[in-house]
């Protein structure tokens, strides 16, 4: 089905030609670019004008695009954090995956997502730009249509997307730190990872923002330079501090989900260029 979103030209891309704006300013492939040349499917103020004309400031070029329904819709409520035309953060909840893992999954982030846009009169198009674990709970970024899916991918290669997490982890942490430990798969567990000296690179820097003596427990605050697939529970593990109910990291399993929160997302949008920040509730067995 074809669809419809548009952008404002900001005072910056005053003057330029609708080829620059695409392909140097917003970072659309060339093969994109060439195809929404080809299909006559770019509009400026609502007209079909020479892409070698110059914008000026507040024109409204607007866009065509095919999108159709990313997954089956699930009735499951969700708690919207940010959304406009073209982007949506949402709350995730523990107990959920981001998305399918085989074709039998109807049940996940994605599907209640869907669900929520078709209800509000929309294709029904969201893809998560990055993926949190089953139990993970926290802020999670979905594209609403297909043009702007590879310019938050893109963002999130950079490391322009920026994620501050929280977890509780097992026993009194050190004030701050940084651990610089690669990563790699566990030949003895489909699952797990372990730091590994023939691993990716991996960064995870912490701060501890309290102790609970009772408790034993210590919530950390946690910012990452990469992105490996579980790498604040293997760096944690790793350095003797576990998350509370990461059971598959070694934690002694004393909550139902292993406590770990991404409390902050925030990135530069792509077409108004605004500082997009929202920070998500965390769940109650953080305190």
């Amino acid at each position: 089905m074809k669809e419809r979103f548009s952008l404002t030209v900001l005072p910056k891309w005053d003057g330029l030609t609708l080829e620059a704006l695409l392909k140097d300013e917003l970072s659309f492939g060339k093969k994109t670019i060439h195809q929404w040349r080809m299909d006559k499917s770019i509009l400026m103020n609502g007209d079909l004008r020479p892409w070698k004309d110059p914008l000026s400031e507040g024109d409204v070029v607007s866009f065509e695009y095919e999108a159709s329904q990313s997954a089956p819709a699930w009735n499951n409520q969700i708690e919207v954090l940010y959304e406009d035309d073209h982007l949506l953060i949402v709350n995730k909840p523990a107990g959920l995956d981001t998305h399918p893992n085989d074709e039998t999954d109807h049940k996940t982030l994605q599907h209640a997502v869907v669900h929520y846009l078709l209800s509000a009169g929309h294709i029904g198009y969201a893809q998560p730009v990055h993926r949190l674990d089953r139990d993970t709970t926290g802020a999670i970024l979905f594209a609403k249509h297909p043009a702007i899916k590879p310019l938050l991918d893109q963002l999130l290669e950079k490391r322009m997307i920026k994620r501050t997490y929280i977890a509780l982890a097992e026993g009194k942490v050190k004030s701050e730190g940084t651990i610089s430990e690669p990563i790699g798969k566990d030949r003895h567990h489909p699952v797990r990872r372990r730091v590994s000296p023939g691993g990716q690179k991996a960064v995870t820097h912490y701060q501890c923002l309290s102790y609970d003596p009772e408790k034993n427990l210590s919530l950390v605050e946690l910012n990452l330079e990469t992105g490996r697939t579980h790498q604040i529970r293997v760096h944690l593990s790793f350095i003797g501090h576990p998350i509370a109910g990461d059971t598959l990291y070694g934690s002694t399993g004393k909550f139902s989900y292993q406590a770990l929160h991404a409390k902050k997302l925030s990135l530069s949008h792509p077409f108004t260029l605004e500082q997009v920040s929202v920070e998500a509730k965390h769940p109650d067995y953080f305190g």
